[in-house]
C-alpha cells in the first residue's frame, strides 16, 4: 500500500495508510512516519501502594507514582479500565504531564518508584522510555503493569529501564486469549521468559474468570507452565473476577475457587503464592519457605507487619527473592 506505514510494536503490526491509526487508537500515520497522540498526556495519576499492582516482593510497603495514557492493543471482555483502555485519547480527560514533572511528582509525593498502568504501557512506549530513564537519574525505580502484548525488540529496549513488572498472564489458553481479549497467547508467554532472562524483577497475576479459565484444568495448565518457564521463586497474584464491562452478566469468582487455585499453585511447588481480594487470613502474607515465619503482613493493600532483616528470614536466615528495602 502506497504511503502506508507498518507499526512493529506489538503482534498486531497494523499496516496504517496515511493518517489511519492502529488498533490500539493512540498510534498513526502521518504521512509516512508512525507518531503517538498521546506522548505527555496522561489520562490519569494517582500515587498508589506498590501492594496495589500487585507487587508483593518490590519495595515493599512504600508508595508508587502510577500514570496512564488512553488505549490498549488488546480488548478484554472484562476489562476494569475500559474508560480508559478502550476509548480514543480525544474521548479522555488528560494532563499535560510531561518526563520531567512525573519524577517531580512522585518526588514529591514520596514515592520510591514509578508504575506506567492502569491501561496498556505498551503503547504509549515512548512516553515510559523517556520518563523512565528521567526517573532513574534521579534514584526512582520504574515499573510496568502489562499484559505482555509487545514484541521482542521493544520490549528488550524498555525492559533495560524497567525494574519490575507485573505481567497479566490471562489464561494458558490461545482460544481464551482470542475470544475473550482479542489476542494471542505466544507472544504473552515470550514475553514473560523475556523479563527474566533481562533480570527485570517479575510477579504475574491471572484473574480468574468463572466459566472461562476457572476449572482445575486450566489452573493446573498455567501454574505448571509458571513452574517450568518462570520458576518456583516467582510470585504468582490469583485474583478475583467482579462483574465488568461486557462480561457484567457473570457472577464474582466464588472463593472457593481462588483457595483451590491457591491449594494447587502451592502443590505444584510455588513458594509464593497470593490471593487477591479473599478475607480469608493469611491470604496476602509472605511467608519464608523453610521455615514458615511470617515476614510480611498485609491487611488489603497495608503492609501491617515487615520482619525481613537484609531481605532474608529473621528466624533462619533464608534469603527471599525480591527488590527489597
Amino acid at each position: 500500500m502506497a504511503g502506508s506505514v507498518e507499526c512493529t510494536l506489538c503482534p498486531r503490526r497494523c499496516v496504517l495508510a496515511n493518517y489511519q491509526r492502529g488498533d490500539c487508537r493512540v498510534r498513526v500515520n502521518v504521512e509516512g512516519r508512525l507518531k503517538t497522540l498521546v506522548f505527555g498526556k496522561a489520562c490519569t495519576s494517582h500515587v498508589d501502594p506498590v501492594e496495589k499492582k500487585p507487587l508483593y516482593h518490590f519495595l515493599s510497603g512504600t508508595a508508587i507514582y502510577s500514570l496512564a495514557t488512553a488505549g490498549c492493543n488488546l480488548h478484554c471482555k472484562y476489562c476494569q479500565n475500559w474508560e480508559i483502555s478502550q476509548v480514543d485519547p480525544e474521548d479522555t480527560r488528560n494532563a499535560d504531564l510531561p518526563p520531567e514533572m512525573i519524577t517531580a511528582e512522585a518526588l514529591a509525593a514520596g514515592c520510591r518508584s514509578v508504575a506506567y498502568t492502569y491501561s496498556e504501557p505498551t503503547i504509549f512506549i515512548e512516553y515510559v522510555l523517556a520518563s523512565a530513564r528521567h526517573a532513574r537519574q534521579h534514584g526512582l525505580r520504574t515499573v510496568l503493569v502489562t499484559a505482555g502484548y509487545i514484541n521482542d525488540e521493544p520490549l528488550r529496549e524498555v525492559c533495560r529501564w524497567t525494574d519490575a513488572a507485573n505481567v497479566d498472564l490471562k489464561a494458558l489458553s490461545d482460544s481464551f486469549y482470542r475470544n475473550v481479549c482479542g489476542g494471542r497467547l505466544a507472544p504473552v508467554l515470550r514475553a514473560l521468559t523475556t523479563y527474566k532472562e533481562m533480570g527485570v524483577w517479575l510477579e504475574v497475576t491471572n484473574l480468574i474468570v468463572p466459566g472461562l479459565n476457572d476449572t482445575e484444568a486450566d489452573v493446573t495448565r498455567l501454574v505448571r507452565w509458571h513452574h517450568n518457564n518462570l520458576g518456583v521463586d516467582t510470585p504468582l497474584h490469583f485474583s478475583r473476577f467482579f462483574p465488568m464491562y461486557k462480561l457484567a452478566n457473570l457472577p464474582p469468582t466464588p472463593e472457593a475457587t481462588l483457595v483451590m487455585a491457591r491449594d494447587l499453585a502451592r502443590a505444584e511447588g510455588l513458594r509464593y503464592v497470593y490471593v487477591g481480594n479473599l478475607p480469608e487470613g493469611g491470604a496476602n502474607g509472605t511467608y519464608c519457605p523453610r521455615c514458615n515465619a511470617a515476614l510480611v503482613e498485609r491487611k488489603g493493600f497495608d503492609v501491617v507487619a515487615y520482619r525481613l532483616e537484609d531481605g532474608k528470614c529473621p528466624a533462619c536466615g533464608m534469603p527471599i527473592p525480591g527488590i527489597w528495602e
